[in-house]
Formats: structure tokens, C-alpha cells, sequence
């Protein structure tokens, strides 16, 4: 029984789908006016993790994420200038490039971590027409209104604001101490399609003349078109909670007059040292900045595995470092039970039933990796190996190849007879026929080589 953890209810709730075995879901895709940082890279992970339980559990999905390429202004309270715009004209290109270059690299990293790609990615400039008779829409149902620089969504109107959130719209806009667009009814009235200047590079015809998106209006306008009405789950980091996510349901549901999403899910923030993630202090890695320091995506993967989702995560180099150590332990360990005989498959069943457990509790990623490493200490088994590779259907770690890549990697140099014996030995020591263990390894030692015992299983060594 899947539970999951709905941020609009603040409570574990049994998951059940709009359509029974399949499930719809949303997740707010980047802004592709940059690189990705490892702190994007943790909540997609999280969207990655959330999938993969979702199939685990027998559902077929249909995914969305977007790509926003447009409307994302500088600020969250619509001002400042859009996102790609600013960075086309630092870097003396077209909006179209830039975002053409960051999407690539984006999903680049999204296959270097091995995180899916949902079904469906769509550019937020292949769906302005939708966008714009959403607006459309909300304007004639009186929720929308236009002044001078664009259309703005009356919050006053819609009753529910803040309820994801949990804010108290009356007290913040009491508390409001700065208004920035005198014209706007609410301080907290936000953009639904923003008007043009004649210098504004990327900009379409609308019925409010030559202007271009909203953020928000893009999440809603594209779940609408391909998800429907209502669906499923929508997910994102939790930065998304207080504006993003709370104007998207204020324009959905004052259109439709349904609740779109059933359940809301948020990633925690990644801290760096304790601090946060900053480009002025120097620390918003990459995946690529980590990979020049020695590090494997998969190392990263690993590290952010270990702490739950709906807890705050400090990155730091020792913590990865660690991961990175334990990454390798986990893969050194799965190829000596691949290599031994034994399969009695009805010893893990007790296991697979506390790794299911653990991943269908909203998603206990850090409990589930423990039930592994548990496993881990049973006597050498291929059924050890092969109940790694079904766990890893939910955790992603490409287990299989890694193990597959450090065989590959191994010395080539030791005799196939050497190794041969190797293995036999081990199967010995595992049956507890001590004496003749002794007798393979002196066997060994007179063909010109050592075998050393480790945690692992065994290591080869020429004599010198």
C-alpha cells in the first residue's frame, strides 16, 4: 500500500489514483537561462525516485515536465527582466540559443544521473496559444484584469489563496509595506501575461496587443492541455510552495472550479556547509564541477539517497567523499555475491517485503537502503546479487552496470586457472571447509601468487 505525503492536507495520505493503474503527473520543469546546480539536481532526483516507486508499485504513468524558455522574470514578484532575455544579451546571442544550449545540457545531466525523462517535456514557447486563451478565460470569468504593463490575477476573488501554503492572505496583504505596481488591486496580485516593449526580443500578438507569458500561467496552461482538468500529483522543490505553486492553483481552480491536482509533493532544499547555495559565495556546483573534482554522478546520486526527501540536505565534500566510499563498498560487495553459486532466492523474500515497505512509505529512500546493506551481509548468493538488481529498479544506482564495469576494469593479468581457484576457494570458505580452503590457497601461492581475504570477498596479487 503506497502512502505519500500531501503538502495541501500537511499528512500521509494512501495514494489512489483519478484512473485506476495509471497516474498523471506534473513537474515543474528548469529554466533553461543557465546550468543546473546540484540543489536543481536533488529535486529532480526526488521527481526521479517518485516515478520509479510509481512503476514499482504496477502504475503506468504519464509524466509532464517543462521546459520554461520564456516568462520567468527576475523576481518572483513580477519584476525585473525575463530570465533568458537577460542572459541572451550578456552573452550576445538569441533567446532561442541560450535555451536551446542550457536545455541540452540540462537533460544531459538528468542522463548522467540516470533519471528518467518523463513522458512528455514541452517548450513553454510551443504553447503560447493555450496560454493566452487561459487568460482569456480567467479575464471573462472576472478574475483576471489588465492595467498598463500586463494581465494581473485578482487574488481578492479567489477564497482559497494561500491554502497550500498555509499563509493568511488578509494578514500579508495588511503587512505589505512596499507596492511595487500602484496600479495592481493586491500587492500580491500576479502577472497572467505581461505587455511588451518594442525591445523585448521574444514577444507574441495576444488580444492585450504584443507581450509574452507569465511563469505561472505556463504550469497550469501545459498541465491543462496534456494532463486534463484534474490530475494526479504535482511535484517540485519546495521554494515553489509559497508563490509558484499557490498562484497555479488559484488560476486553475478559478478556472475550472475544481481542485487539478489530488496531491501536492516537495523536495527539501540542499544546503552547501551549512549555508545556502549561492552564486556570490562560489557554491552552486555542478554536476560537471563534480565530476572534474573525481566524482561519479552516480556518487552524487548515492549521496542524496540517504536523506529523505522532505528533509534539508547539507552538501558537503566530506559527504560525498563518504558516498563515494560506500558507493564502492555496495559494488565490490554485489560482485563477489554475483560470483558465488548459491541462489536459495526464498531467503530474500523477507527483505524485498521490508524494501517495499520502506519505498511505499512516502518514498523512505534512506530506510530501503539500509534493508540493502543488511542483505549485503548474508552469506555470499547470487539471489543477494539479484535481489540488489530489483532494488534497484526504485533506487537507480545502475547497479548492474557498475558491477559489469568493475570486472571489465579488474587486472587482466591473472591466469583464468588462478582465478578459477580463486573462486573455488571462496565457495569452500563459504561452506566452511576450512581445510581445504587452506589447501587452494597454498595451491595458489605456489603458482606465483597471493590472495589476500577483504570485506568483499578477495583480491589477487602477483608475487613480487
Amino acid at each position: 500500500m503506497l502512502k505519500l505525503y500531501n503538502t495541501l492536507t500537511r499528512k500521509k495520505e494512501i495514494f489512489k489514483p483519478l484512473k485506476e493503474g495509471e497516474v498523471s503527473m506534473y513537474s515543474c520543469g528548469p529554466t533553461v537561462y543557465n546550468y543546473a546546480h546540484i540543489g536543481n539536481m536533488r529535486t529532480y532526483i526526488f521527481m526521479d525516485i517518485l516515478r520509479r516507486v510509481l512503476k514499482h508499485n504496477g502504475y503506468r504513468l504519464k509524466g509532464v515536465m517543462n521546459i520554461t524558455d520564456v516568462g520567468h522574470l527576475e523576481s518572483d514578484s513580477d519584476t525585473g527582466e525575463d530570465k533568458i532575455q537577460s542572459e541572451a544579451k550578456r552573452q550576445n546571442r538569441s533567446p532561442y540559443e541560450i535555451a536551446e544550449y542550457y536545455t541540452k545540457v540540462f537533460f544531459e545531466d538528468l542522463e548522467k544521473l540516470n533519471i528518467e525523462r518523463p513522458e512528455y517535456t514541452p517548450k513553454a514557447t510551443d504553447y503560447i496559444n493555450q496560454m493566452i486563451d487561459f487568460v482569456q478565460h480567467l479575464v471573462e470569468r472576472g478574475y483576471g484584469y489588465e492595467i498598463s504593463d500586463g494581465i494581473y490575477f485578482d487574488i481578492s476573488k479567489f477564497d482559497d489563496y494561500g491554502k497550500l501554503s498555509g499563509i493568511n492572505l488578509y494578514e500579508q496583504i495588511a503587512g505589505a509595506r512596499v507596492e511595487i505596481n500602484p496600479e495592481k488591486r493586491n500587492p500580491y496580485d500576479f502577472a497572467l501575461w505581461k505587455k511588451a516593449s518594442k525591445e523585448h526580443i521574444m514577444q507574441w500578438q495576444s488580444p492585450w496587443g504584443m507581450g509574452y507569458p507569465g511563469w505561472h500561467i505556463e504550469c497550469s496552461a501545459l498541465g491543462k492541455e496534456l494532463l486534463g482538468d484534474q490530475f494526479d500529483i504535482h511535484s517540485g522543490g519546495v521554494d515553489h510552495i509559497p508563490i509558484h505553486h499557490e498562484n497555479e492553483i488559484a488560476q486553475s481552480e478559478a478556472l475550472t472550479g475544481k481542485p487539478a491536482v489530488r496531491y501536492w509533493m516537495h523536495g527539501e532544499f540542499m544546503m552547501v556547509d551549512n549555508g545556502k547555495m549561492s552564486k556570490s559565495l562560489g557554491n552552486t556546483y555542478t554536476i560537471s564541477d563534480l565530476e572534474k573534482r573525481g566524482y561519479d554522478p552516480m556518487d552524487f546520486r548515492y549521496f542524496c539517497l540517504n536523506t529523505h526527501y522532505r528533509k534539508k540536505l547539507n552538501f558537503t565534500f566530506e559527504g560525498i567523499e563518504a558516498a563515494k566510499t560506500a558507493r564502492k563498498r555496495l559494488i565490490e560487495q554485489l560482485q563477489a555475491h554475483k560470483n558465488a553459486q548459491d541462489a536459495n532466492k526464498d531467503a530474500l523474500k523477507d527483505y524485498q517485503k521490508k524494501f517495499d515497505e520502506a519505498v511505499n512509505d512516502d518514498l523512505n529512500i534512506p530506510l530501503a537502503l539500509g534493508v540493502l546493506w543488511i542483505a549485503l551481509k548474508e552469506p555470499k548468493s547470487k539471489a543477494v546479487y539479484d535481489f540488489a538488481l530489483y532494488a534497484d529498479r526504485v533506487l537507480g544506482l545502475k547497479l548492474e552496470q557498475s558491477v559489469s564495469q568493475t570486472q571489465q576494469d579488474a587486472p587482466q593479468d591473472i591466469p583464468q586457472e588462478i582465478q578459477e581457484l580463486a573462486k573455488l576457494r571462496l565457495q569452500v570458505k563459504q561452506a566452511k571447509d576450512y581445510t581445504l580452503a587452506d589447501e587452494l590457497r597454498n595451491q595458489i601461492n605456489s603458482k606465483g601468487y597471493i590472495i589476500i581475504d577483504t570485506p568483499q570477498g578477495y583480491q589477487i596479487t602477483k608475487k613480487q
